[in-house]
């Protein structure tokens, strides 16, 4: 076993006993939740609930909007709103959050938590809390809970194990990312004995779009870009653009997943603007470039394939930084056989 492993490993035992011994749990996810997030939050509150515990589960946005997805989820009925969220807990499990940020309102709940138990697989996580289960090779954040909930033990519910079977399901892109690895299958095998629908899961998770997502979708590719020296392909889109459409910005966050399939390009980047007029920077590698570090040199994070940041320029100089970004980390990489595999 590796150091890193040990680590894992004993932080995994530091958190089964913590959650073991208490009587009350509240759990948070970033915001605007994906449902490896939502998965891994509510897979673990149901359990824990099982054991009985009394849970709560919230992230920080307000208001707390419920993706159409969650309906293929157990546990609902442990979601309040971040204002109804314990202000001091004595157990808190942040779930999914690759840094204290990336919790939104929820943020100064973690700095007063007894103990604050961070779980991710996010590897630009910088450590925060009391107990740290941080392993960059797990394919998904469920995977990691499924982990623990081996070790504090007792019969899994049905619907628990559906919440860390979706988590697992998209954040391995249907088990054909890199990161699945013959844990994340065994994991996933052992999920799918319990009885849940899983081939609806399936289609609310990937085939539910609405038609205004499709005409988004049309201008989010008329607008393609490519930039052969950064091995980029790369779009935008504008507030204006998701109101005339009547798209909420979360529901275009899967657009980047169709661009990525540009065999001309490694590298897609999906730039969004949101409400506030920032620009939200959606990354994704398909094995040569390492967007996480490309995402961290502007204040963002995430993994080697996937990442992302929030720009406060406009699309150009947006862009013009990234292909810079991007340039500078090929001209530093190393050729022959230490190079970057495909992903």
């Amino acid at each position: 076993m590796t150091n890193g492993a040990a680590v894992v490993e004993e932080a995994m035992d530091r958190a089964a006993q913590v959650l073991a011994e208490a009587g009350e749990v509240a759990l948070a996810c970033h915001i605007n939740p994906d449902p490896d997030a939502l998965g891994s939050m509510l897979g673990l509150a149901g359990h824990l609930a099982s054991q009985g515990k009394k849970v709560v589960c919230s992230w920080g946005n307000q208001p707390l909007n419920h993706p159409r997805w969650l309906s293929v989820m157990a546990g609902a009925e442990f979601l309040v709103e971040p204002k109804a969220f314990p202000h001091t807990p004595q157990v808190m499990v942040s779930l999914d959050t690759a840094s204290p940020d990336r919790l939104g309102g929820l943020a100064g709940n973690a700095e007063r938590a007894t103990n604050s138990i961070v779980i991710d697989h996010h590897r630009t996580n910088p450590g925060f809390g009391t107990i740290v289960i941080l392993d960059p090779s797990a394919s998904s954040t469920c995977e990691l809970v499924f982990r623990l909930i081996e070790r504090i033990g007792g019969e899994l519910p049905d619907g628990a194990a559906a919440c860390l079977y979706a988590g697992l399901l998209t954040d391995t892109g249907r088990f054909q990312y890199e990161a699945t690895t013959p844990e994340t299958l065994r994991a996933a095998a052992e999920l799918r004995t319990h009885p849940f629908d899983h081939a609806r899961m399936g289609q609310m998770l990937f085939e539910d779009n609405s038609l205004s997502y499709l005409r988004v979708l049309a201008v989010a590719l008329e607008r393609v870009t490519h930039v052969p020296q950064a091995g980029l392909a790369w779009t935008y889109l504008t507030q204006a653009d998701l109101e005339q459409a009547s798209v909420q910005p979360g529901e275009a966050d899967d657009l980047i997943d169709v661009v990525r399939t540009a065999r001309e390009a490694d590298v897609t980047c999906l730039i969004k603007q949101q409400r506030d007029g920032r620009f939200k920077v959606s990354l994704r590698s398909k094995g040569a470039s390492d967007v996480g570090s490309a995402a961290l040199a502007f204040g963002g994070g995430g993994h080697r394939l996937a990442a992302g940041y929030t720009s406060r320029v406009g699309v150009e100089e947006t862009i013009q930084r990234l292909i810079a970004a991007l340039e500078a980390g090929r001209e530093t990489r190393p050729t022959g056989n230490g190079s970057a595999a495909g992903g």
